[in-house]
């Protein structure tokens, strides 16, 4: 991988983790496109430490709070109780569901998930999932003629039902197209949450998954000379300093324009995207599997 390819693949990791259109596919097309072999699923977890690191900065006060109420809620029965301590297990239960299927679809992952058919599909169908999501709660926070405005979740009415959907809404993001932002808040708003609710538990949700990932695939990486050819050290640790650097602003200004905005330009983008690359592939003018060489 030349510094080129890891400086704008980078940039595309840091732009696109945290907004509702999958980052994972943005990085696959960019490779295709641009006729740059696939970054592979292993470039794709270490650059994602870097937007992680991102979330730690950012989210800072609420994960140092919840991290130390829910220890200290191992000695101390009175703090079991605490939103706080109580969101620490909620988090540990809602990364089952993708540490299980991450490491059980492992392989399917690196290879026929990474299909550009099947990221045109789950570009479009998720977009019209999120849409719908979205719909849904305008409706509720404007009311209307003959409804009346309706209170929406917040992270205080969390439990563990609700915290294993948002893990399993989480999970299908292990394919390229999904989203996990975008899978987590369609999940979150469908069960009744806030916007601000859905994308916040989004973001700390994720810490452990993608952390546990870039050290599962840097594990893979040292473990052996040939799996370590297939990393270019030097340009995949400039990408993720770049994604970090990028990931943080991105952060910044989504948490403010959710809490006014409507998803539905991410949503019209979706789709949009998704139609435009089964034309592409449809013509010949992409293959498939293009790219797919570095796997």
């Amino acid at each position: 991988m030349h510094w080129f390819e890891s400086f704008i693949l980078g940039l595309v990791q840091g732009l696109t983790e945290f907004l509702p259109i999958s980052s994972s596919a943005h990085l696959r097309l960019t490779a295709a496109f641009a006729g740059w072999q696939d970054p592979g699923a292993a470039f794709t977890a270490i650059t994602q430490i870097g937007t992680e690191a991102a979330v730690l900065i950012y989210f800072r006060k609420d994960i140092a709070r919840i991290v130390g109420t829910w220890a200290r809620s191992l000695f101390n029965r009175e703090l079991r109780h605490d939103h706080d301590a109580q969101m620490g297990w909620l988090v540990i239960v809602g990364s089952i569901p993708i540490g299980v299927l991450g490491v059980t679809l492992k392989d399917a992952i690196e290879g026929p998930f990474r299909d550009l058919r099947l990221i045109a599909t789950t570009l479009i169908v998720m977009g019209v999932v999120l849409g719908f999501a979205d719909r849904l709660a305008a409706r509720d926070e404007s009311g209307g003629r003959h409804r009346a405005v309706k209170q929406r979740k917040t992270l205080t009415d969390l439990n563990v039902k609700d915290g294993l959907i948002y893990g399993v809404c989480q999970a299908m993001a292990l394919i390229p197209g999904v989203s996990r932002s975008g899978a987590t808040i369609s999940g979150g708003l469908l069960m009744g949450y806030t916007r601000e609710a859905a994308a916040r538990y989004s973001f700390l949700l994720a810490i452990p998954a993608v952390l546990a990932s870039g050290v599962y695939e840097l594990k893979d990486a040292f473990g052996s000379e040939a799996a370590a050819s297939h990393v270019s050290w030097g340009p995949t640790i400039f990408a993720t300093v770049i994604a970090f650097v990028v990931g943080y602003a991105v952060i910044a200004w989504f948490m403010k324009f959710i809490t006014t905005k409507s998803f539905m330009p991410f949503v019209i983008y979706r789709i949009l995207l998704g139609i435009a690359l089964f034309a592409l592939v449809s013509a010949g003018v992409l293959s498939p599997h293009a790219g797919e060489s570095a796997g």
